[in-house]
């Protein structure tokens, strides 16, 4: 398969087409975006934000990094792919978006599954998050993604110009969403399961309450069919205190637990968790 710019970017002001002209991105209303040299392209201007500094903090974002370079989640990535691969036609071209793709774990490996696999189609890879950090991060994984600063709530992309959304422990945002899909594309929905990270949940809450999922039959109603779902769950063992840390401190749950429940998953020498995630595939009918 062989892999393309993406070339469908529009300008988050004014919804025109962005052209790169050396070291922008610049539409034909002269709203024009740098890109870094890092290789992204910052598209969430002072207007789209809602705090100072949106997004994952950049402990949050190291700590996910090292977490997952460790190999622990490795699983999720790999059902995903699977799942990826069944919704890919190789007679066609396709572009994926990484709607809040964090510092890029997930796609990177999707990324460098599917470039193994044979076709003549073209492939282009677009991962959006509102989090610089995230995304600087992100960069140092894969330079042929498109790797973009943005809100999911208005994807910087051409109306109908993506196959595949894919939406990670992300934020839903359908008619955004389905502006930006092609007639039949599909989003790839990974939310916690009510078992996932139960007994981390357990040591930082007085009372441990179960994960909400999302609801198929509302995300019908605005558009889409569910067309497939299934569960990925396993347990595994965390021999380090360094990786307790790091799972604590890259999920919402650091912020959510309280001091003592912080400092007493922060103790921990070694902690016995379960993953439990759904995948769900949604059309746009």
């Amino acid at each position: 398969m062989n892999i393309i710019k993406a070339h469908n970017l529009a300008c988050p002001i004014d919804g025109q087409k962005l052209e790169q002209i050396n070291k922008q991105l610049v539409c034909v209303n002269s709203h024009s975006f740098d890109i870094a040299r890092q290789g992204y392209a910052n598209l969430l201007p002072v207007q789209h934000k809602r705090s100072k500094q949106p997004g994952d903090s950049k402990a949050m974002v190291l700590a996910r990094t090292e977490f997952l370079n460790s190999g622990i989640y490795e699983a999720i990535a790999e059902k995903l792919t699977d799942i990826v691969f069944a919704e890919v036609n190789k007679d066609k071209d396709t572009c994926f978006l990484d709607a809040g793709c964090g510092e890029g774990y997930y796609f990177d490996y999707l990324f460098n599954r599917l470039i193994d696999k044979t076709g003549d189609n073209k492939l282009s890879f677009i991962g959006l998050d509102i989090s610089k950090d995230a995304i600087i991060q992100a960069t140092k994984r894969n330079r042929q993604i498109t790797w973009l600063v943005g809100t999911n709530r208005q994807p910087p992309v051409e109306d109908e110009s993506v196959d595949i959304i894919l939406c990670l422990f992300g934020f839903l945002s359908m008619d955004a969403f389905n502006r930006a899909l092609k007639p039949g594309g599909v989003i790839i929905v990974v939310d916690p399961g009510a078992e996932h990270l139960k007994q981390l949940r357990e040591i930082i809450y007085p009372e441990v309450k179960k994960p909400d999922v999302s609801d198929s039959s509302q995300i019908e109603i605005e558009g889409f069919s569910l067309v497939k779902s299934e569960t990925l769950t396993f347990d595994e063992k965390i021999t380090s205190n360094e990786k307790i840390n790091q799972l604590l401190i890259m999920t919402p749950h650091f912020y959510r637990a309280s001091k003592e429940g912080r400092l007493a998953a922060a103790s921990l020498e070694e902690l016995e968790i379960t993953v439990d995630v759904i995948f769900r595939v949604l059309e746009k009918t």
